[in-house]
């Protein structure tokens, strides 16, 4: 009796083989170079995996970086005509200082997410740090920010080993580092008056100048090609659980070290600033500022990708902007200043990703282009089924009794 070769073939597939020993060695051989392709795409170098999306067009952030010094021009001449006084010192001074602290939150921020690990814990660091110059300033300003520096490191290093040895998502990590650190914040029942005598606007133009030169420098730095791969290597490609390898280790403790380094510096200079006491709190709305103006500033929320002047000058513009409404009584909440300028700042990640890239980078792989892996372009064709050499149909006849419906016995 004949036998069906249908009975052999994959679901779907119009042709097959009357020796079902040969079908199956053709299809273990095409499920082989399959694997080998999968396994090809999952070990990829790592210099290749970084940069498939291809280089980025500085030329967009700095279009953007346009937009934002007109829009911080526009808030200083708003400033200026409620009270001239303002932009001149000694009220000069706090603007520049406040400027300064901002400006450290946005860089750890910012370098957080260049390393493609958003460190939600910097608002928290910000407030511990205040309370840790409240509480000990009067012994000098060294002995209260030395301790305060250290832990943040510390504090970095311990979530940066923990996303490494867990491949946890950064974002989970340093959440649960801010919940951490909220608590500590939250062991103060009462306001704590700040103790000491150090007065930052001293130094106003000596701090402001040094975010400056730091938010220049350290986004020139990240232009440069390699610097930036560096960095970059925990930008999502693929599959956003996998991991790159030692290649991310140093990038990784890196930010996070730095970030957290940055937050708790910034929170000994607003409350040394500060006449008012350190009232307990959560410090989110430091943490929500920080990303938002990292993100406005021109570095995108996926990491990798920033300008060079967009972080200096979202910083001053909100600096100039919280100076204007406390001088025509707004009131406006941190919390909805951190909101707005976070939705501008994802309206900017969405300009950077979509123009950011080169048009050969950008454009889309034809539907029916050769497929990679080491198959024969060749014999190739998108009409032809997954199996390259498909036999070829058997002759049939219009007789009813051929084959092995209508075989006779």
């Amino acid at each position: 009796m004949a036998y069906d070769d249908t009975t052999f073939r994959r679901p779907g597939e119009s042709s097959g083989e009357t020796d079902p020993a040969a079908y199956r060695r053709r299809v273990q051989l095409d499920d082989t170079a399959g694997d080998s392709t999968l396994d090809q795409s999952l070990t990829a170098p790592v210099g290749a995996a970084a940069e498939e999306d291809g280089p980025d067009r500085l030329g967009v952030h700095l279009g953007w970086e346009v937009v934002l010094l007109v829009g911080a021009a526009v808030l200083g001449f708003l400033l200026w005509r409620e009270s001239p006084a303002a932009v001149q010192r000694p009220a000069l001074d706090g603007l520049l200082v406040t400027g300064a602290a901002i400006g450290l939150i946005t860089l750890g921020a910012g370098l957080s997410l260049r390393a493609g690990v958003p460190n939600l814990a910097i608002g928290p660091i910000v407030l511990a740090a205040e309370f840790q110059f409240a509480e000990n300033g009067d012994k000098g300003i060294l002995p209260a920010l030395v301790p305060a520096l250290i832990v943040a490191a510390a504090g970095g290093l311990v979530v940066g080993l923990l996303i490494l040895v867990l491949h946890v998502p950064a974002w989970a990590a340093t959440l649960a580092a801010a919940l951490g650190v909220v608590t500590f914040d939250q062991l103060r029942v009462d306001a704590v008056a700040v103790q000491g005598d150090w007065e930052p606007t001293d130094r106003a133009f000596l701090l402001f100048g040094g975010f400056a030169a730091l938010a220049v420098l350290g986004a020139v730095l990240g232009a440069v090609g390699p610097v930036r791969r560096f960095f970059g290597r925990m930008r999502p490609v693929g599959d956003p659980a996998g991991r790159r390898g030692a290649a991310v280790v140093l990038p990784v403790l890196v930010a996070l070290i730095g970030s957290s380094v940055f937050a708790a510096g910034a929170g000994v200079i607003l409350a040394a600033q500060t006449t008012d006491p350190i009232r307990p709190g959560t410090g989110l709305e430091w943490t929500g500022i920080g990303l938002g103006l990292a993100l406005l500033g021109g570095t995108s929320a996926y990491g990798r990708r920033g300008g060079i002047f967009g972080t200096l000058f979202a910083v001053i513009a909100l600096t100039l902007f919280l100076d204007y409404q406390d001088r025509t009584d707004l009131r406006i909440s941190l919390f909805a200043i951190a909101g707005a300028i976070f939705a501008g700042g994802l309206i900017a990640t969405r300009i950077v990703e979509s123009y950011g890239r080169l048009a050969s980078a950008a454009g889309p792989q034809e539907w029916n282009a050769a497929p990679s892996g080491g198959l024969d372009s060749a014999n190739w064709s998108p009409t032809r089924p997954e199996t390259w050499n498909a036999p070829a149909q058997p002759a049939r006849s219009d007789r009813w009794d051929d084959g092995p419906w209508g075989a006779t016995r």
